[in-house]
Order: structure tokens, then C-alpha cells, then sequence
């Protein structure tokens, strides 16, 4: 584990922030692996901005009006370190005090830790939970995803986030070529969502993505746990950065469809409108 002192926390336009760089759940698709973003090596070394709290409460108490601020955006808020250390959810106690709303993605059930937190942040602005699926398959994704919590754990997560009255979604990306984009895994996590009361599921397109850093890292895994897949990608992407699935708008139109059936919302401005906060909310904050 490395230390820093970070000047600041919360990144315009969407208020994102990230408490940790790097990440120990091993996903072998894991796109912050990429060079472009400068985390240092090796990778499951985390760092941690040990100052966050107190970045957090002086940036949002200069805030007149509530804000979304929102956090898994590039390393996971709720890693097994977090267990630990506690400052995901001290952030989210000045969040609290201070009237603003929050959001996170993550992998990890460790995130019902908070439940108590996000119910009370619900009531002064917003709360959204969001879980990444990638497949509701537990062996494999104990197989591309080793360290995060299992999909039927998360799937519950979610379950209990949204029995609480919190704003669940998922983020169901990446989807992998010749792995897990297909029709079947698709109706399956739209369906599992659908039993778990999730209100959206975002997508970007359905693929997956691969830059310099990230694509070793993942060709060296498809070597050791899909003999003979490494070829078929290079023969297929060979250096592209987006890798759309071979039948990416065929399985778009599956998504669409199965959602629809469902009442579960995937337009990006249906999105945006229910992560807002409420306008009641805004006007209280005023006085």
C-alpha cells in the first residue's frame, strides 16, 4: 500500500472521485490497467489518498446547492482494503452531513456495509447503488473476475439497496467476444437484474476494450484460462481499441428488448434523470 497526500478529490463535470488507485480483484479485463492513466506498478499495490475525508469536507462544504458525487468510476471505492481503512465510508458521512447526494459502482458486497449511510443520504438528496455484472455465471466469473464478489452476491446487494428504497443500476460492461457476449448471458443478466429490482442497466457498446497495458495483461490471462483465445482476438482486433462482439447489433437489440419486457430503463437521459436529485431536495438546502 502507497500513501498520498491528493490536492483534490472531486473530478468535474460528474463530481466523480477515487480514494484508491489500483485494485485487487483481478479482473482480466480491467481497462484502469491502461497506461494512459499513470498508475504506478505494480497494480494491486493500492494507492490510497489518505486525506480524502478531509478533501471531501472541505470541497463540499463550499457547496450552496446539493450535489451527486460519485465514486468507482476508475478503481473500485469498496476493494477488501476498505474493510480496513473505512475512508469510503467517511467520505460518505460528509457527504451526509453536508446534504449532497452519492453514488458508486463497485464489485464487492462490501458496499452493504454502508446500506445504514446511503438510506439516510436517500432521504436528504440521493443514493444510487450500482454493481458491475458481467455475467450472472458465479464460475465464470470466478474465472474473470478471481477476487470480486460473486454475481449471485451482488445480485443480492442489490436486492437489499433497492428494498431499502436506495436507486440500484448495473453496469453491464464489459461484455467479452467469443466469452460472454452472447444471447443467452445477455437475457440472463437482464432477467437476474429484473428479479433484483434494478431500476437501469448502461451499457457502452457491447465488447470490450483494449489499450497498451491493459491488452497484455489481458492477452496473458486468455493464454493461461482460454487456450486459443488470444489468437482469435488478435486475428479479429488485432490492435484496435474498441473490440465490438462479432454480433454486437444483434445483441444490442436482445438488451433493448429484454429490458423493455422488464420496465428496466438503458437510455443514457432516462439514466441521467433518475440519478438526479430531487428538486424538493435542491430548494431545501437553500434555507
Amino acid at each position: 500500500m502507497r500513501k498520498i497526500l491528493a490536492k483534490s478529490l472531486f473530478l468535474p463535470p460528474y463530481n466523480n472521485y477515487n480514494i484508491y488507485r489500483g485494485c485487487t480483484h483481478g479482473c482480466i479485463y480491467c481497462d484502469s490497467r491502461s497506461k494512459c492513466y499513470e498508475i504506478e506498478l505494480p497494480f494491486e499495490n493500492i494507492t490510497v489518498k489518505t486525506n480524502a475525508v478531509e478533501l471531501a469536507r472541505c470541497e463540499l462544504s463550499k457547496k450552496r446547492n446539493p450535489i451527486m458525487v460519485n465514486s468507482g468510476s476508475m478503481c473500485d471505492p469498496y476493494m477488501p482494503i476498505e474493510a480496513q481503512l473505512e475512508l469510503s465510508r467517511n467520505v460518505l458521512k460528509v457527504v451526509l452531513e453536508y446534504g449532497h447526494g452519492a453514488g458508486f459502482l463497485t464489485k464487492n458486497i462490501l458496499a452493504l456495509r454502508d446500506l445504514d449511510l446511503m438510506v439516510k443520504i436517500n432521504i436528504k438528496a440521493k443514493a444510487i447503488a450500482c454493481f458491475t455484472l458481467t455475467t450472472v455465471d458465479d464460475h465464470l466469473a470466478k474465472i474473470i473476475e478471481p477476487n470480486a464478489s460473486l454475481p449471485s452476491e451482488r445480485l443480492k446487494a442489490l436486492r437489499q439497496f433497492a428494498d431499502a428504497g436506495i436507486t440500484t443500476g448495473v453496469w453491464m460492461t464489459p461484455l467479452l467476444p467469443f466469452i460472454t457476449a452472447n444471447v443467452d448471458n445477455v437475457k440472463a443478466i437482464v432477467a437476474a437484474c429484473a428479479m433484483a429490482l434494478v431500476k437501469y442497466i448502461h451499457i457502452f457498446e457491447i465488447g470490450t476494450s483494449m489499450r497498451e497495458g491493459s491488452r497484455d495483461f489481458f492477452y496473458n490471462n486468455l493464454d493461461r484460462l482460454f487456450p486459443g483465445m488470444k489468437e482469435r482476438y488478435q486475428q479479429t482486433y488485432g490492435l484496435k481499441y474498441i473490440c465490438l462482439a462479432p454480433e454486437h447489433e444483434k445483441l444490442e437489440k436482445v438488451f433493448r428488448d429484454e429490458c423493455d419486457k422488464y420496465g428496466i430503463v438503458y437510455l443514457k437521459e432516462d439514466i441521467a434523470n433518475l440519478r438526479q436529485i430531487p428538486k424538493h431536495s435542491q430548494q431545501l438546502s437553500l434555507f
